[in-house]
């Protein structure tokens, strides 16, 4: 399998076979195993043994862009072009391309696979939400990742510091993530989430093993806490990992919140093992996009004073 592992740096390779187990088994909620395949590596305990670097770098985009309507899947030369494009882009950027990691297509033409359409059902309001301009009045408006306080969950894709290490426990799961220093601490003994009163950046995650797949259900994030503009302060997530062999999970994500979406909504994506290594964060070391941003939409307003 050594064919399938991450390069510290530079693209991620992903494979579409594996894409088509994970749609296909993980959303159904059965255990996701490779022909040939009869029991996954486990534990001294006995548990699937998911411990070990993932990286969760793709290409592919969570929706469905409306050029590639009605097509679930592209042809290899569009693969081809868009894993190329992935290649070089990283040379093009103003940081060092060395900290930028390229997720490569699988040849899906979305993330989504429920709906078929591979959309976000969103309500009216949400889509209205979503659209809003971006807060520039100060740094107390700007998002929490821009912030240097959270990134989130789920991760889907991304572009750099894609890392997730996790660790197993019998009666726990922790999972890593390289992006922000984030660590998320998931019990498998059965207790009840943290109330809605106690809310968390990361939500309350709590996780059972439904045969050889772990699933982790999370609630109760912080009002705070935005994903793709809108919070996620009432929104369940129920996350689902299965090896599909012994380098490759794959990952399944269930969005609901009746509130922002007409339907629940499922995403998919396989999480390559990776060689590593895993980097230390360290996000305000000369980081100046918040300070640039906002110096910009000062001088777009002085502009417009002197136009008046």
């Amino acid at each position: 399998m050594a064919g399938w592992h991450l390069p510290a740096t530079g693209p991620v390779r992903v494979r579409p076979t594996a894409l088509v187990a994970i749609a296909l088994l993980l959303v159904a909620g059965i255990p996701a195993i490779s022909a040939g395949q009869t029991s996954p590596p486990r534990t001294e305990w006995g548990a699937p043994d998911l411990r070990g670097l993932w990286n969760h770098g793709t290409a592919t985009p969570l929706e469905r862009p409306e050029r590639h309507a009605g097509r679930e899947r592209l042809t290899a030369d569009e693969v081809a072009a868009v894993n190329a494009d992935a290649r070089s882009s990283a040379g093009d950027l103003a940081r060092r391309a060395v900290w930028w990691e390229r997720g490569l297509s699988d040849g899906r033409t979305a993330m989504i696979v429920d709906p078929v359409d591979g959309r976000i059902p969103s309500t009216e309001a949400t889509d209205a939400r979503s659209r809003r301009e971006p807060h520039v009045d100060g740094p107390e408006g700007r998002n929490l990742w821009e912030r240097c306080l959270t990134s989130g969950v789920p991760r889907l894709g991304g572009v750099y510091l894609q890392n997730i290490h996790l660790l197993q426990t019998p009666d726990h799961v922790v999972m890593l993530h390289e992006m922000i220093h984030e660590v998320r601490v998931i019990p498998l003994d059965g207790r009840p989430h943290l109330p809605a009163a106690v809310p968390q950046w990361l939500g309350s995650s709590r996780g059972r093993w439904e045969g050889d797949t772990l699933v982790v259900e999370t609630r109760h994030f912080t009002a705070g806490q935005l994903y793709r503009g809108v919070s996620q302060e009432s929104v369940r997530l129920t996350e689902r990992f299965s090896l599909i062999d012994t380098d490759t999970i794959g990952y399944a994500v269930t969005f609901e919140d009746p509130d922002l979406w007409t339907r629940p909504w499922t995403a998919v994506l396989s999480l390559p093992r990776t060689p590593g290594p895993m980097f230390e964060y360290a996000c305000h070391e000369g980081n100046v996009g918040m300070r640039n941003t906002l110096e910009i939409a000062r001088g777009e307003e002085a502009a417009r004073v002197r136009s008046r």
